[in-house]
């Protein structure tokens, strides 16, 4: 249980009362006590590890505090994974949603455990990334997010899980009113940015399926294969929408050595190694597997970078006001910052 920490202080629960709970809702436990540790990384939902003998589990709850209306919805992410993984199998499958939220003090629910590594600001001890391996890591990332896209979503009877009509208007407009809500500090880009976002929404690509924050630390990896996905990862925002949004948003989070190391300190992942794909030949990869075309993904990177900075602006905002009191928070406000004048750079710029 390496990559575990004991539960933090302050997100402890009863530990007796959720034993008897998943008993009650999972056949065949073995004996023991059951053991909560917490997975510590990622800023949204928060994940433990639940243990009884050698039987393991995974529960996903909100963040502590107030949460934004909609946002985090335990009962529909289990839901999506319920119909997604028929189709996907990389999507693990949950046991059970349980909405009482005296148990633990909100939803939660708890799906089966997939074991592998999580690849985040830098590789697990003793790996050595040869440029051969970060190539290999790479590909596998297109790949993955491109056999997502391929599913015939309205075959697998998941039309429902989304609206794809006007589906870039209202992100736009539901984003920018997402900073709007929440916004701290005063960041005179800001307006000019937006304003470029909205002025400038491209035409569609016919709808997929979409995971919304798909990512190389939302893919668990075989520790003796690093280039074999064992599972995709968070997958509350998930619906059916413009693959290349999918493909931006994955992208906002993929940095290259030459970029700017403010940047980098926003954005740390071990895509700046020698071998990884730089985000163009990402591109190239996916639009040759994928057939699509991507002559606009300008608009839709610009749009992923700000989606990305309106996410952290919303957690920042829960630190500031309180709601929260993990340390970890506390200069989110900078990265906000550094993020849209990257951003409004990038939209008047003209290129990628």
């Amino acid at each position: 249980m390496a990559e575990t920490i004991r539960v933090r202080e302050g997100e402890r629960f009863d530990l007796e009362r959720v034993e008897r709970y998943l008993r009650e809702r999972i056949e065949g436990l073995p004996e023991g006590r059951l053991e909560v540790w917490q997975f510590p990384s990622g800023a949204s939902n928060l994940t433990y590890l639940v243990k009884i003998g050698g039987w393991e589990g995974v529960l996903r709850r909100p963040p502590l505090g107030p949460v934004p209306p909609k946002a985090h919805d335990m009962r529909r992410e289990s839901m999506i994974l319920t119909r997604i993984n028929t189709v996907y199998p990389l999507a693990p499958k949950p046991y059970f949603f349980c909405e009482d939220e005296s148990v633990i003090g909100a939803p939660f629910y708890v799906m089966e455990r997939r074991k592998g590594v999580v690849i985040n600001a830098s590789f697990p001890e003793g790996v050595e990334p040869t440029p051969e391996l970060c190539r290999g890591i790479s590909e596998t990332v297109v790949n993955t997010i491109v056999q997502l896209h391929a599913i015939d979503y309205e075959a697998a009877g998941l039309s429902d899980l989304g609206y794809p009509e006007g589906f870039l208007e209202r992100q736009v407009k539901g984003w920018i009113g997402r900073y709007d809500k929440v916004k701290t500090d005063e960041i005179t880009e800001v307006s000019a940015l937006t304003d470029w976002l909205a002025r400038n929404i491209p035409e569609s690509l016919p709808a997929t399926i979409i995971h919304n924050d798909y990512k190389l630390n939302n893919l668990l990896l075989n520790p003796d294969d690093l280039t074999e996905v064992r599972a995709v990862l968070d997958w509350e925002m998930t619906t059916i929408g413009d693959p290349l949004f999918d493909l931006a948003v994955s992208l906002s989070y993929w940095v290259e050595r030459d970029d700017p190391p403010e940047l980098k300190q926003v954005i740390m992942a071990v895509t700046s190694e020698p071998g990884f794909l730089s985000r163009k030949e990402f591109m190239e990869l996916y639009a040759a597997l994928s057939g699509r075309d991507l002559s606009r993904m300008h608009w839709y990177m610009t749009f992923g970078y700000f989606k990305l900075a309106v996410i952290i602006q919303q957690i920042y905002a829960r630190w500031k006001k309180g709601q929260t009191k993990d340390p970890r928070f506390a200069g989110f406000g900078e990265r906000v910052r550094t993020l849209i004048v990257h951003t409004e750079d990038l939209a008047h710029r003209g290129d990628l």
